[in-house]
């Protein structure tokens, strides 16, 4: 009998839960939201954050800010966004480091990448530009192979660093054409562009967005870019999948949010998202950093794709022999 009476209320309180998730969405947002970002202000992604953060802002009726928690080779920004609330005010603006190659290169993480976070929507990929110093005598990645082949190890190769995204690129570039570049390992972007400009290192690996300023005022020279296919504003410039089959490796942003944020306030951020990627301003800007843009998505295909990076790039770890620490 009591089992009987407990019926009605069970079946409102189930009701009213199925309700709970398309009303938060309707009434989101009531306040400012944030993008949690783990690289410091001026950078490439602080600067896309930022504009989206401002078109977003117009669309939601609310500030959306960026806060920066740098350090820690992204760990400090990621842990913080994982263990945010799950609230929907809160996402983390990721980078393939913080989410894909971090795991790969630490032994332990205080954030777990595929437990902590759901996907929201992709931003856009930033593909890896081979570039040399204009006096290097290679005018093609063929005849760069050749000219370190000639004289192996005089050629020197910049980096962001041994375990960042370029600097393993830039060792598996050696292991899959053979050359025997001199590994050049960097505290940031900036300087091994400059150098390699001024031409203490002839060979630079780093990302469109960082080098397409130097690339138009031709202060270096393009030679290939690490995308599957050619990109748009450097239609020029051959893939390194032309030469090299199965050699895709880009650079990405996309946006996560906590574990346990409301789905349909996740669906509702990736639908804004997608009008804000499409909008022609915003991705003339997107175009202008040397960034592909393809719109958001949707959350699935970004947990898709997110997989699929997860394995190409433990087969390039295992390739180049790198090991945690």
């Amino acid at each position: 009998m009591t089992s009987m009476k407990m019926r009605p209320v069970g079946i409102a309180l189930l009701a009213a839960a199925l309700l709970a998730g398309p009303a938060a969405a309707q009434e989101w947002p009531t306040r400012p939201a944030r993008f949690i970002l783990s690289q410091p202000p001026g950078t490439s992604p602080d600067i896309v954050a930022r504009f989206l953060a401002e078109k977003l802002t117009r669309l939601l009726g609310q500030q959306v800010i960026v806060e920066n928690r740098p350090g820690g080779q992204n760990v400090v920004g990621a842990q913080a966004a994982a263990k945010a609330a799950p609230d929907g005010y809160t996402y983390f603006f990721a980078t393939t480091a913080a989410i894909v190659t971090n795991p790969l290169t630490f032994k332990s993480l205080p954030y777990d990448p595929e437990k902590d976070f759901m996907t929201v929507a992709m931003i856009a990929k930033s593909p890896m530009v081979i570039a040399v110093n204009p006096a290097v005598p290679a005018k093609t990645i063929a005849e760069l192979v050749a000219l370190d082949k000639a004289q192996p190890g005089k050629l020197a190769a910049a980096n962001e660093g041994t375990k960042t995204f370029s600097g393993m690129m830039s060792q598996m570039l050696n292991t899959t054409t053979g050359t025997r570049f001199l590994q050049v390992p960097y505290t940031g972007v900036a300087p091994a562009i400059q150098d390699t400009i001024a031409g203490r290192t002839q060979v630079v690996l780093v990302s469109s967005a960082a080098l397409l300023p130097f690339l138009k005022r031709g202060d270096l020279r393009p030679l290939a870019v690490s995308a599957g296919k050619r990109v748009r504003g450097l239609e020029g410039v051959p893939a390194l999948a032309e030469t090299y089959p199965g050699f895709e490796y880009v650079g990405w942003f996309a946006l996560l949010a906590p574990s346990g944020t409301p789905g349909a306030i996740v669906q509702r951020m990736n639908r804004e998202m997608d009008r804000v990627l499409a909008d022609p301003e915003i991705a003339q800007r997107l175009y202008d950093f040397g960034l592909v843009n393809e719109g958001a998505g949707t959350s699935e295909a970004l947990s898709e794709f997110l997989r699929a990076e997860r394995t190409r790039w433990v087969k390039l770890v295992k390739e180049i022999g790198l090991q945690p620490e």
